[in-house]
């Protein structure tokens, strides 16, 4: 197939690229290496099956002639970090709704034959019920997940007006190698990889026992190319382990560390639990990647987070002041 990443240098992005290429597929990435990086593509960018294109997925005109005979589109490009979204709504509107849009239209012109769309369990909110459907009541808690969400509604529209094949994956807490920590303060993990390679303490949030349904990143990437391949269209999918893990576990895993607590985000769930029942039947797809077996692959790289941004307890406070002045109750 003829297929076109967008956010492709990205941490699942750059995933995502060699997969497709391993697979025999020829890929175009559009990526404007906003947080993305050339070194993510390092290993593939001499492939004569990959072209990369630097580019704004916010901008059409610029993109909109990379998607001539394009067969799957898989729309990654996004701006990720939660804690900055808050400060900035309006750079996440325009990368995330009006990004996406873009995109859309530039499939939509092109008849491309698949499109899928990334979307984020962050749209759950705080949900009533574990492990979680994808019919649960939406309750976006931020203006990163509120963006990711009207992404994922304007996808589905193009679905039922346009009849352009569209799949989102509803992704839950994705971890692998080439996760980040210099975007804005973020995932967990990242962050306390950073802090053990500069050995600094791991910086907990609460108390730690809130668990978090983690999926490896290759496991995501076996969704996504089975979302291309399938019929479906119009359908929304959780990507999820079912098998939440604590970030006290995590940190047992990372090994032995110093640890400081920092204050808990208002408008953050206790737990995130993925059903995944939906996607297994509809396409056969169910995680390989054990948390801890994840977690050792990472472990032999540890070294690659040596020049990450490492947080501290006062660059915390100070990066989510905004969160607690807005979200608290």
């Amino acid at each position: 197939m003829k297929t076109l990443v967008t956010g492709g240098a990205g941490f699942i992005g750059s995933h995502l690229v060699e997969r497709l290429l391993v697979d025999g597929h020829e890929v175009v990435v559009v990526d404007n290496f906003c947080t993305g990086l050339e070194a993510n593509l390092a290993a593939v960018k001499n492939n004569s099956r990959l072209k990369i294109c630097n580019e704004d997925v916010a901008d059409f005109n610029g993109i909109k002639n990379y998607f001539g005979d394009i067969d799957w589109v898989f729309h990654l490009a996004a701006l990720t970090s939660l804690v900055p979204s808050v400060e900035k709504p309006l750079d996440y509107f325009r990368s995330n709704v009006l990004g996406t849009a873009s995109v859309l239209e530039a499939s939509r012109k092109a008849g491309v034959k698949r499109f899928v769309y990334t979307a984020s369990s962050s749209c759950y909110g705080i949900p009533d019920k574990h492990p979680t459907e994808e019919a649960a009541p939406i309750r976006n808690e931020y203006p990163y997940a509120a963006t990711k969400y009207m992404g994922e509604l304007f996808s589905l529209h193009y679905s039922r007006v346009y009849k352009l094949p569209v799949v989102s994956l509803r992704l839950f807490n994705v971890y692998g190698l080439r996760v980040r920590t210099d975007s804005g303060y973020g995932a967990a993990l990242g962050v306390f990889l950073a802090q053990k390679a500069n050995y600094k303490p791991f910086t907990v949030v609460g108390d730690g026992t809130q668990t978090r349904d983690f999926v490896f990143v290759t496991d995501v990437v076996d969704a996504f190319v089975r979302a291309a391949a399938s019929d479906c269209a119009g359908e929304v999918f959780n990507v999820g382990s079912g098998n939440p893990q604590s970030v006290n576990r995590m940190i047992e895993l990372l090994g032995p560390n110093d640890i400081v607590y920092v204050p808990k985000r208002p408008g953050e769930p206790d737990q995130t639990f993925a059903d995944v029942g939906k996607i297994k039947k509809a396409l056969g797809w169910e995680p390989c990647v054990s948390f801890d077996e994840g977690l050792g692959i990472i472990m032999k790289h540890a070294g690659d987070w040596k020049d990450a941004q490492v947080w501290t307890p006062e660059k915390i406070q100070e990066a989510t002041a905004s969160w607690f002045q807005h979200l608290k109750k």
